[in-house]
């Protein structure tokens, strides 16, 4: 480890740093509500364009339904994304409401389930006694170690509209990308469509460079693996589109 990394571990781990970074870790990142949006609205769109222009439709064709798709889709996926953490925090309160239900009923074996669950962690005799009853003073710290501990739910809460509205925004913006050169009528359908390509194509890399910060992978293989997924995807509808024009005569051009 050189001097420079060095002072930076130290820099990382002084007490003021440590506080700070388990604190945004408590707050709820939209992230991944940006990354999956921005991958969705570009797949899905590109691939109609791609569909459209392998099916032989003309480019206005392809325009009409990369925008309908793309405001019905994007609008689709956030009330999915709103439902679905709805849904995810509905399920912990109620698992809560048990929890705090049980240590009034039940309150030695609830205590006797956070002896099992530190037992298992490798604490043992006076320093498990201590954990316990320092757990155990607190009722609301009880329920919370035990709805973490036992069912997985953790203290971080997303904020359902704001998920959704990130979805919806990301998907809208990163879709819209590779019809933006189906609005410029100077354009062949042809150039259109390799500019499309070209655009989709620093769009899925870009936003898998992005996706590495939300899973610590390296930038470079993330953005290539969004690039590779996306390209397939709208290989497979350009693919899909040429072989029925070629089978059904369908298209436009």
């Amino acid at each position: 480890m050189n001097q420079n990394n060095y002072s930076e571990h130290i820099r990382e781990h002084q007490i003021e740093a440590i506080k700070r970074r388990l604190e945004n870790f408590k707050t709820p990142q939209n992230i991944s509500d940006a990354v999956l949006g921005s991958i969705d609205g570009c797949v899905t769109t590109f691939a109609i364009v791609s569909g459209a222009v392998g099916a032989g439709f003309p480019s206005s064709v392809a325009l009409v339904l990369g925008f309908a798709n793309l405001f019905a889709d994007g609008f689709s996926m956030a009330v999915s994304n709103y439902e679905s953490i709805n849904a995810q925090q509905e399920f912990a309160d109620g698992v809560r409401r048990t929890e705090d239900e049980h240590i009034n009923k039940y309150p030695i074996g609830e205590r006797e389930e956070i002896k099992q669950i530190f037992l298992e962690k490798g604490f043992k005799g006076e320093v498990l006694d201590e954990i316990i009853d320092t757990i155990c003073k607190d009722k609301g710290l009880w329920v919370e170690t035990m709805i973490t501990e036992e069912y997985g739910i953790q203290k971080t809460k997303a904020n359902p509209l704001k998920s959704a509205i990130t979805t919806f925004l990301s998907f809208i913006f990163a879709g819209g990308i590779p019809l933006m050169p189906f609005l410029i009528p100077q354009l062949e359908m042809k150039e259109q469509f390799m500019l499309s390509t070209f655009l989709a194509g620093i769009m899925f890399f870009t936003v898998g460079m992005l996706k590495s910060f939300l899973f610590s992978k390296p930038m470079f293989i993330s953005g290539m693996r969004t690039l590779l997924t996306g390209g397939t995807a709208a290989g497979l509808a350009f693919l899909t589109g040429y072989i029925l024009q070629e089978t059904f005569g369908i298209g436009g051009m």
